[in-house]
């Protein structure tokens, strides 16, 4: 542990003394920020604590590419304070429903952990999380990490936090590593089957190019229903210009497309909008967030299929039902399988998260009795 986030001059008097009041009494607490991400993990029964009115920017730095912000502060304003700058949260941060960029909180952006499509060579979530205050069970203000890279000796609480649903304490600061926008940004789409995708993919991965993200998908609102593979190339202009003209001599058939179109349909593969995630096969249908090694081949499931991170993020939509074979399929290859959204009957009995390691499960059972001995965070959230 080494110096703190920057300092507020207010201290969250409210959430602590809610806490504590918990605490005493063993009552279970359900935290909330903007509540768009309520569909992800198992179902909290507890008392609403919320962090929608702990919001502000504390300070920015653009010179020392951080931000300090309040958890409360809605990701749209602090996405806005960036674009000012020049600058942005590179993990490409999902949003979830109607004017989520507005609703979601960035407290709820790193406790969920959910980065978008350039999460495979940017890093993730954790990779940006500098420092962090939050309240512990018993109560209690607790600063961990600080505002440059390299701070931290022992166990970096602040970027376990990324990912935590809410399960070790309510983030009330985060200090976050930002980056400036690159110059340049360059769409290219391929018709490629899956094959051939995930291997175009390996191959340039192995070579100097400066690729951003990549999603492939079968285009079912096309007559043909082409297979298509798109990348996107962000960096120098020379980089990008260079990139693409190399690409496309390698990939027979690919075109590189308009920014104006590429820009929207990569937030809608970011905020899962696309017709993929917005038209399941059947209402009852699951999906299913396969997360596995970027050199995976394909997995054989009779499910259509989206993938991105290079391979290493597929989503698919299947019934509760299927939760062994997919499971299975995944573990096959090293990775593994999320329920990410059930279906229309809920997917009862069924678990969200695959069962981790008896390894990973002591560590995550002693995190939790050190910093929420009571159990009052979340409970359940995780399984």
């Amino acid at each position: 542990m080494s110096a703190s986030p920057a300092k507020d001059p207010e201290q969250p008097d409210h959430l602590i003394d809610h806490i504590k009041t918990a605490a005493a009494a063993r009552t279970p607490l359900r935290i909330t920020g903007g509540d768009t991400k309520a569909f992800y993990g198992e179902a909290v029964a507890g008392q609403p604590l919320s962090t929608r009115d702990w919001t502000g920017i504390v300070s920015h730095e653009p010179t020392e590419l951080v931000i300090t912000v309040r958890a409360g502060t809605p990701l749209a304003d602090v996405e806005a304070a960036l674009a000012e700058a020049g600058q942005c949260l590179p993990f490409d941060p999902p949003r979830f429903g109607p004017d989520a960029g507005a609703a979601s909180t960035i407290g709820g952006v790193v406790a969920a952990g959910l980065a978008g499509p350039a999460r495979a060579t940017v890093g993730g979530v954790r990779d940006f999380v500098l420092g962090a205050q939050f309240i512990d069970g018993r109560g209690e203000w607790l600063s961990f990490g600080g505002q440059v890279m390299k701070n931290v000796a022992g166990y970096d609480v602040s970027r376990a936090l990324a990912g935590s649903m809410g399960t070790l304490g309510v983030i009330t600061h985060l200090s976050l590593k930002v980056l400036p926008v690159a110059p340049a940004e360059a769409t290219l789409v391929f018709r490629l089957d899956q094959h051939e995708a995930l291997a175009q993919l390996h191959r340039w991965g192995g070579r100097p190019l400066p690729l951003n993200a990549s999603c492939w998908v079968r285009d079912d609102t096309a007559a043909d229903r082409p297979d298509l593979l798109f990348v996107r190339l962000r960096g120098a202009v020379a980089a990008v210009e260079s990139a693409c003209e190399v690409m496309l001599r390698d990939a027979a058939g690919g075109e590189r497309m308009d920014n104006a179109q590429a820009g929207p349909d990569w937030a809608a593969c970011r905020d899962q909008a696309l017709p993929f995630f917005l038209q399941p096969p059947s209402p009852d249908l699951c999906l299913w967030r396969l997360s596995l090694p970027q050199t995976a081949p394909v997995i054989e499931l009779p499910q259509p299929q989206l993938v991105e991170w290079q391979g290493a993020q597929r989503w698919l939509w299947a019934p509760a039902s299927a939760a062994a074979q997919i499971r299975a399929a995944a573990a096959a290859v090293g990775g593994h399988a999320t329920l990410f959204r059930a279906g229309a009957d809920g997917a009862p009995g069924v678990p969200r998260f695959d069962a981790q390691s008896p390894a990973i499960r002591a560590i995550t059972r002693r995190l939790r009795e050190a910093f929420d001995p009571q159990g009052i965070f979340n409970p359940g959230r995780m399984g």
